[in-house]
């Protein structure tokens, strides 16, 4: 990668200096110097990797007048050679200018950080304005920009105002597609090149502003395998008891964004690490608290191996429901509490991916792999007959069905986080809706039943993964029995402790043949 420094008054300057921004030490101060801009072609951001719905919205803002960028997490992605989980787009447009003079179809949505909502041929983008940001933000009427921004383009002004108000600097970069360039006013592009996840104001002020923002970091550190700087990690350890704040839909929210996207194991890590499970999931915090004594790893822990069986088929762009990781927290918790012969556990899940009693035998009969046994889930095989086994794994669905109260009723949950004595003391927080419930138990349905006459066969073998976006039963149930498949196979994966084992490739070694990595972006005898 190298970077472009525009000298033009207009473009603003942003030559390179050492140490963080002051701009982001000091919100309301200036500082233009530490204000840097990329060219996109030499980042290695290609044209294609824009959808052409994306650009499509861009180009109608545009039309129109006004000035359109994309921002946030996205950009981030981009700049990092992954997919982003969705586009935004800022527009120096108003919500009300976006739907009376472009999309006039759009939904304006949100209270204090209102949004439109534009759906574009299949695809659904939000689209923020500059006004919106500049009026709703507290702070922002207090900031000075006379004196240190003489000749400075306006625009620059406004992209730094609105940088100023976003959760991280990974998070508050801007790209404008049309004339390749990549905006950086608090030094996010320097943090991706550190691994580092930083607020952009002081840590403890954001947290407090916002305990959501504490999940997002959490996201942000697991997908991408960064470190927390010391200010922001002390500020969650500091903060952690906010988070019982936040709305319950809202932490169904962002603990769906943490667990659907291809990194379970490393979130709940995280979450593990800085005691926040203890407060959202406090059976499995518990569990992992008794597994874990005297060891300092959790290979071959049946939980970890779920969730990084579960993940390696699920990236940002390409999710699953949340129903399907709440059944396998609801599986797993009825294994810890009935431990099952692995056959049984076998039988199980084979019967939930290929559908009917008959191919769940034939699988049984071929598998030659060796007996996977977990502790204290899963003990090793009985040989027990046919007629046996049958009855065993509808006993198992039952006790299944039976732990999705769990993650729903207060005092089930409660009950079974007693079994462990030294357990955190108990939150007393649910977040999972009576809707979801229904969906996981609807998984589970006809299991413990009659198995001879159970047919929920799919016609088809791979993974479609817009029905699993959506929830389609038969689609997460194909894949919870696959994933608990693989877990309780001999090649099943081996989790560590060690967080970076188990996390993406950094940032730093992200590169491909015509562009370099992002660890040549900044002179290497730069201060850090």
């Amino acid at each position: 990668l190298q970077m472009r420094k525009y000298g033009s008054r207009k473009e603003g300057g942003g030559g390179l200096r050492n140490g963080r921004s002051s701009s982001a030490s000091r919100p309301g101060s200036i500082d233009p110097s530490s204000w840097k801009y990329f060219d996109s072609r030499a980042v290695g951001i290609p044209a294609g990797a824009i959808p052409r719905n994306c650009m499509a919205v861009l180009q109608m803002l545009k039309r129109k007048g006004f000035e359109a960028y994309l921002v946030g997490g996205c950009v981030r992605d981009l700049l990092l050679k992954r997919a982003p989980k969705d586009f935004d787009v800022i527009t120096t447009a108003s919500l009300k200018e976006i739907k009376e003079h472009v999309f006039s179809r759009c939904f304006i949505v949100g209270n204090r950080f209102p949004i439109c909502l534009v759906r574009w041929r299949g695809s659904l983008f939000e689209v923020s304005s500059f006004k919106t940001n500049t009026t709703q933000v507290k702070g922002n009427e207090n900031v000075n920009c006379s004196e240190d921004t003489d000749g400075r383009d306006g625009g620059d002004i406004l992209r730094w105002k609105d940088s100023l108000r976003r959760d991280f600097t990974v998070n508050s970069l801007f790209f404008n597609p049309f004339n390749h360039r990549v905006y950086d006013y608090v030094n996010g592009v320097k943090d991706l090149r550190k691994n580092k996840v930083c607020t952009v104001i002081p840590a403890h002020v954001s947290f407090k502003e916002d305990p959501a923002r504490i999940l997002r970091g959490l996201r942000v550190a697991a997908r991408l395998g960064f470190q927390f700087s010391s200010e922001t990690s002390t500020a969650i350890r500091d903060l952690s008891p906010s988070i019982m704040d936040i709305d319950k839909p809202r932490l169904a929210m962002e603990m769906k964004y943490m667990l659907s996207y291809g990194a379970a194991e490393s979130s709940i890590r995280l979450l593990r690490k800085y005691g926040l499970l203890d407060i959202l999931l406090p059976f499995q915090a518990a569990y992992l608290s008794d597994q874990l004594k005297g060891k300092s790893s959790d290979r071959g822990l049946m939980l970890m191996n779920l969730l990084a069986n579960l993940d390696k088929f699920f990236s940002a762009d390409r999710p699953c429901h949340c129903s399907l990781w709440l059944a396998l927290l609801a599986f797993h918790n009825a294994l810890v509490n009935s431990p099952q012969d692995a056959q049984v556990i076998k039988a199980f899940a084979a019967l939930m991916h290929f559908g009917t009693w008959d191919s769940a035998i034939e699988f049984l009969n071929e598998d030659v792999g060796a007996p996977v046994t977990y502790v204290p889930e899963a003990f090793g095989l009985s040989g027990a007959k046919v007629d046996d086994l049958m009855e065993q794994t509808s006993h198992l669905a039952s006790l299944v069905k039976s732990s999705v109260d769990t993650l729903t009723c207060l005092n089930t949950l409660k009950q079974s986080v007693i079994r462990y004595p030294g357990a955190s003391q108990f939150s007393g927080l649910v977040f999972v809706s009576a809707r979801e419930k229904g969906r996981v138990l609807g998984i589970f349905n006809g299991l413990d039943s009659d198995l001879t006459s159970y047919d929920k066969r799919r016609g088809m073998h791979g993974i479609d993964y817009k029905l699993l976006e959506d929830g389609v039963t038969a689609e997460v149930r194909f894949v919870l029995g696959k994933v608990i498949m693989d877990t309780m196979s001999a090649e099943s994966p081996c989790a560590s402790t060690d967080a970076a084992a188990a996390l993406p490739r950094p940032a730093a070694d992200v590169t491909d043949a015509d562009h370099r990595p992002l660890s040549t972006l900044f002179h290497s005898g730069e201060s850090e």
